[in-house]
């Protein structure tokens, strides 16, 4: 199939959520070496009441992903809630309304998503952030779409990966470790890998939808 209905994207979510959980520990071991040592305890928080609130619910993709932005911007603290809120609402735009969820709308979502998160600051791809994983990944989907839905998805956890291991040899440029210089580089940045295993359960999950 080349596309999957709105109405069966829950999952998606879900699955994100679950990610998040079971890498809240590893995140915070992450964030602890030149942050605040609480990503993995923020997002727990923020996933873990997105799930709350959309457990048994007839949600479709679109609804589904507007209750984890609204979560993420309203309730969780850190600089990450406002930055992945803005994406998951930014993505949720892009689907609501349609009924069948193609590689174009993906695309959009991707698009809209990178567009919010880079509105909201001055990051740029090389500053040590998740946009060092975001944006290669966007690239990469858009640049498979012609090979196919499911190749494009490979490519952009893939592109994805890359770009959260380039983060290791970077030095911050926003955020608090950037008050760190050079100390900053030799360690993954903690927003870089979280968008990472959230772009990776994206693209298996929507495989798998598309079947």
């Amino acid at each position: 199939m080349s596309s999957f209905k709105n109405s069966d994207g829950k999952i998606i979510v879900e699955n994100l959520i679950k990610t998040i959980q079971e890498n809240k520990d590893y995140l915070s071991k992450i964030d602890g070496e030149i942050g605040d040592g609480d990503h993995g305890i923020n997002m727990n928080k923020g996933f873990t009441i997105c799930g709350e609130r959309i457990s048994g619910k007839d949600f479709d993709l679109t609804e589904s992903l507007k209750q984890l932005a609204m979560v993420l911007m309203m309730e969780i603290g850190g600089s990450m809630g406002p930055l992945y809120g803005t994406m998951f609402f930014e993505m949720s735009k892009a689907t609501a309304g349609k009924d069948e969820i193609d590689s174009q709308i993906v695309s959009e979502m991707l698009g809209n998503a990178a567009k919010g998160i880079q509105s909201l600051g001055e990051a740029k791809v090389g500053d040590k952030t998740l946009l060092d994983t975001f944006i290669p990944a966007l690239e990469a989907f858009n640049e498979s779409m012609g090979e196919g839905f499911a190749a494009a998805l490979d490519q952009m956890i893939i592109a994805a990966e890359k770009g959260k291991d380039s983060t290791i040899d970077l030095v911050a440029k926003v955020g608090r470790a950037s008050r760190l210089g050079e100390r900053s580089r030799g360690v993954l940045d903690a927003g870089a890998t979280s968008c990472f295993l959230m772009l990776e359960s994206f693209g298996k999950t929507v495989k798998e939808l598309i079947g």
